[in-house]
């Protein structure tokens, strides 16, 4: 991108000189932007790839911005509607992407956390969940439409916004020319395959797990999943390592030990009241025992996290103070690139939200008066407006990927819970009020960091920020109850806290609030995990990647391994820079197709279960016998021979 003069009054150039920055479009052009085909086209690929997050998230306890892929698919199916004449601008497709990715900070939200209530048997109805997604959602986009001229225009230059930069260079590049959605279009087909062979046809099984000699109890498992086989190619080689390596310390380490030191015992071991730790399996010594020891790790790497990002938060407080004084000042926008919703927009949208959560009796549901939920709407925008500050600012520094979001929903859980507690709330119903508030934090904090990368995507680009932040809006609108339709599916085939559904995220939220109000966290194991994230910190690992891998099973963590061992050994033997880029992007395209996929065809699975009220009856893997494990790995074998062979010759750019 150069940099052009321009006329007084446009936004100063981050280093303060007099040049300012030009977009590819520029303020004085006028293109379509926000029409009919960008707008459907972003809520159908939103609602889709919403939908595989969220079963993604309570499979492996992540998510990942689907930004690139949505773009990338718009792209495609614009350029098939101008062979009947329908062209397409490349703003339409950012104004897609932007619509389109929305949902899959709601299905973050909501996965993280709603989870819990089932788990607690206070199963949740539709109504409530789309509200409480709903809420987060239009609180995060309205608390960062102030914050835009501030983060994305004065401070260019200085917060990159990885995904988004990289999200206008995708789309730059289709303008320009290159072929990338096959890639996508291809990830999707050999997700879908692989998961209908799995899953409906029951081929194979799903995970296979062999026992380790001498030591006890020691077990290694592998999920086939190429969902988190693309998860690990796009996360890198070092985030899979330090994930595989937190996984297997609880199975090769943590378990072993357990059961040596069990072995002579002849009473149960607090949290557990029936069984000896001596007749417990490995997976019931890491649900009772690892379990919390993960938890214990994973609050205090969040909590690491944020008292790391402590300087940024305080200076991105300020500076947001400051901004939204600036941006709700009044002041009239000359350019077209530097016009946001207007300040009453802002303003009687956060109290009008403010009111809903506390007048409206369905979204927190389990507090019997008006003022208790007044008080939880009061927590919900103190708490939204801070990390929401935060997160879009930490994310313009490290990404959407090594976005403190875990951190900041359990700090909001606490505080929620504190609250309660002294108001005597300890009850059932207290407990599921302080999840729903956390609930709503969680979205509003994740919506502000994918609307922040859409905007620097925008910015790049040339794209009307008041259409960008409408999209955002439209985009929350329209997925929310998709989402949160598709995790009562997914409860109703498979169940959470199960193996095909651990939700993990949602269980330590649950670990948080119960530890709080009832006082009764196993702290000698939670101080465990505590000492072990510190020990990681002290040696210089990344400590939340790391935490994540102890919190949860192995058989999750060994293909984001196998992912980014894939990604390391395409790009080693890469020619240069530019074939080690192309590999590297040919494989994230097509390792998010893996992800949408499988997520698509385990939603389908669910909806099917749904529909008919039991259990979808399959070929079976039964056929096989001993060698059913051997049928899976060959075909995870061959799904991995394919992915190669797209990364290096598949799709290639011009």
């Amino acid at each position: 991108m150069r940099g052009r003069s321009r006329p007084n009054g446009e936004p100063p150039r981050a280093d303060g000189g007099e040049r300012a920055f030009e977009p590819y479009v520029p303020a004085s052009a006028s293109l379509p932007e926000f029409t009919p085909k960008s707008i459907a086209a972003g809520i159908l690929f939103g609602i889709l790839f919403g939908a595989a997050n969220a079963y993604l998230g309570l499979r492996a306890g992540l998510t990942i911005s689907t930004s690139i892929p949505v773009a990338v698919m718009t792209v495609a199916v614009f350029r098939a509607l101008s062979l009947a004449g329908a062209r397409a601008s490349i703003l339409e497709a950012n104004l897609s992407q932007t619509v389109g990715s929305a949902s899959s900070s709601v299905a973050s939200g909501v996965i993280f956390t709603l989870p819990a209530l089932f788990l607690w048997e206070m199963d949740p109805s539709l109504l409530q969940m789309t509200l409480l997604a709903l809420f987060g959602g239009f609180l995060g986009t309205l608390f960062m439409i102030p914050l835009r001229r501030l983060l994305i225009e004065r401070e260019h230059g200085r917060l990159p916004y990885p995904e988004g930069t990289a999200c206008a260079e995708v789309l730059l590049a289709t303008e320009r020319g290159g072929a990338r959605a096959g890639n996508v279009f291809l990830g999707l087909l050999c997700g879908a395959a692989f998961r209908f062979l799995g899953g409906w046809l029951r081929l194979f099984p799903e995970k296979i797990q062999a026992g380790v000699p001498l030591l006890p109890k020691g077990q290694i498992s592998f999920s086939l999943s190429p969902a988190l086989f693309g998860v690990g190619y796009i996360l890198g080689p070092r985030v899979a390592s330090i994930m595989v390596s937190g996984g297997l310390l609880s199975s090769l380490v943590l378990i072993p030990l357990l059961a040596a030191w069990g072995a002579g015992r002849s009473e149960p071991l607090y949290p557990e009241t029936l069984k000896t730790i001596a007749s417990m399996s490995a997976s019931e010594i890491w649900e009772r025992y690892v379990r919390y020891i993960g938890a214990g790790a994973v609050a205090a790497a969040g909590f690491l996290t944020l008292i790391r990002s402590v300087p940024t938060m305080v200076e991105s407080f300020r500076a947001g103070a400051g901004g939204i004084r600036g941006g709700l000042g009044g002041t009239r926008d000359i350019l077209r690139t530097s016009t946001d919703l207007p300040p009453s927009v802002v303003f009687v949208g956060l109290a009008l939200l403010a009111a809903a959560m506390g007048i409206v009796p369905h979204a927190f549901a389990e507090l019997p008066s008006a003022p208790s939920r007044f008080l939880a709407a009061f927590l919900v925008v103190l708490f939204s407006f801070f990390f929401v500050t935060v997160a879009s600012r930490i994310v313009g520094l490290v990404g959407v990927t090594s976005n403190p979001t875990s951190g900041m929903t359990i700090a909001a859980l606490l505080g929620t819970s504190a609250v309660f507690l002294a108001a005597g709330w300890t009850g059932a119903e207290g407990k599921a009020a302080a999840l729903t508030v956390g609930c709503v934090v969680a979205i509003a904090a994740s919506i502000s960091g994918d609307m922040s990368q859409d905007l620097k995507t925008g910015f790049l680009l040339g794209a009307t920020p008041r259409k960008q932040q409408t999209g955002e809006l439209l985009g929350v609108f329209s997925s929310a109850a998709f989402v949160c339709l598709a995790v009562l599916m997914l409860d109703r085939a498979h169940g959470f806290g199960t193996s095909e559904l651990p939700a993990p995220q949602a269980t330590l939220m649950k670990l948080v609030i119960e530890g709080v109000l009832e006082r009764s966290l196993p702290w000698a194991l939670v101080g465990l995990g505590v000492a072990i994230a510190l020990l990681a910190a002290v040696l210089r690992l990344p400590v939340l990647p790391f935490a994540v891998g102890v919190y949860l099973p192995v058989a999750t963590m060994v293909p984001v391994f196998l992912g980014g061992a894939l990604r390391w050994a395409l790009e080693k033997k890469a020619g240069n820079e530019g074939e080690r880029g192309e590999r590297r992007e040919r494989g994230i395209l097509f390792g998010s197709g893996l992800v949408g996929g499988e997520g698509l065809l385990g939603v389908g699975l669910a909806a099917a279960v749904f529909a008919r009220g039991e259990g979808l009856a399959g070929i079976g893997h039964d056929w096989a016998g001993a060698a059913a494990p051997f049928v899976g790995l060959g075909f995870f074998l061959l799904l991995a021979i394919f992915f190669r062979l797209r990364a290096t010759r598949g799709g290639r750019n011009r």
